[in-house]
């Protein structure tokens, strides 16, 4: 493994999300004010009643001050909303949608990933350390139905917790890849059983973690969005049993709807899991 992927750190890392959150992401500019207003208030009240209620005192607040400056400073306002608030944005916006449950995406997503067929290996070194894996599936719609040329968009860090994109030292595409389903909705793809990770701890992120006495780990899993014509598309998580931080999480991202179920396979691992899509 290279040492620049080893010197991976919270601002390199912060740098790159927030880049890719400004080239990928489109802010919806037609809130109107009225909801802006409100959504403002209710956060500002909520603020302030917290402060009240603990007799917040100046050193307090200007911590706070010299806190947030720092998140900006370090790029990493991507890591920590992702991390600390967006699995509440996902649980309100899936509430009502049948089929497969979601959970975050995270910072770490690129779009544009090659285009593989409904077997296929994902990019990566031709030494890519780790366990190798062989996930596969079908993807149907809440009917039953199979989804012929469903989309599986997969992504995950590589056996030291690295995301390619977002550490020095990998390859562009490294363990990323779209796979389109068969004829019936089904994929195979191989690829390597991620690790367990910190999130990067050397930043503003880091401290406010140290300061609390949290940890920073996530449990392995694989990322994914599932789409297929006329259906929502699913952004998900999947997760690996055994995993000390599946109880713990520190992005609370871990449903038990979302844990695989993983068989000995030779000299690897083989995990089955189909996606069930709900009409748009």
């Amino acid at each position: 493994m290279t040492t620049t992927e080893e010197s991976a750190t919270a601002a390199a890392t912060g740098a790159s999300a927030t880049e890719r959150f400004r080239a990928d992401k489109t802010a919806v500019a037609d809130t109107p004010p009225e909801r802006v207003s409100m959504l403002a208030r209710e956060v500002l009240a909520a603020i302030h009643a917290t402060i009240r209620a603990n007799q917040v005192s100046y050193a307090e607040y200007d911590a706070l001050k010299a806190w947030l400056i720092q998140v900006g400073a370090d790029g990493e306002w991507p890591l920590f909303l992702d991390v600390f608030l967006e699995n509440v944005v996902e649980e309100v916006a899936s509430a009502d949608r049948e089929g497969s449950k979601g959970t975050i995406e995270g910072p770490f997503y690129a779009p544009g990933a090659p285009e593989l067929p409904a077997e296929a290996t994902l990019p990566m070194r031709p030494d890519e350390p780790g366990t190798p894996l062989v996930f596969h599936g079908q993807v149907r719609s809440a009917d039953g139905t199979p989804l012929a040329g469903a989309r599986v968009d997969i992504w995950h860090c590589d056996a030291l917790g690295y995301y390619a994109q977002f550490a020095p030292g990998l390859p562009e595409w490294n363990l990323r890849g779209v796979i389109t389903a068969d004829d019936q909705g089904r994929f195979r793809i191989h690829t390597i059983q991620p690790a367990p990770y910190q999130i990067p701890t050397d930043g503003a992120t880091g401290a406010l973690i140290r300061a609390a006495d949290w940890h920073a780990w996530r449990p392995a899993h694989l990322h994914l969005k599932v789409s297929a014509d006329g259906h929502q598309l699913v952004t998900t998580q999947l997760y690996f049993p055994g995993d000390p931080h599946n109880e713990d999480d520190i992005a609370s991202a871990v449903k038990p709807e979302l844990m695989l179920d993983p068989k000995p396979s030779g000299d690897g691992v083989d995990v089955e899991y189909d996606f069930v899509l709900a009409p748009s």
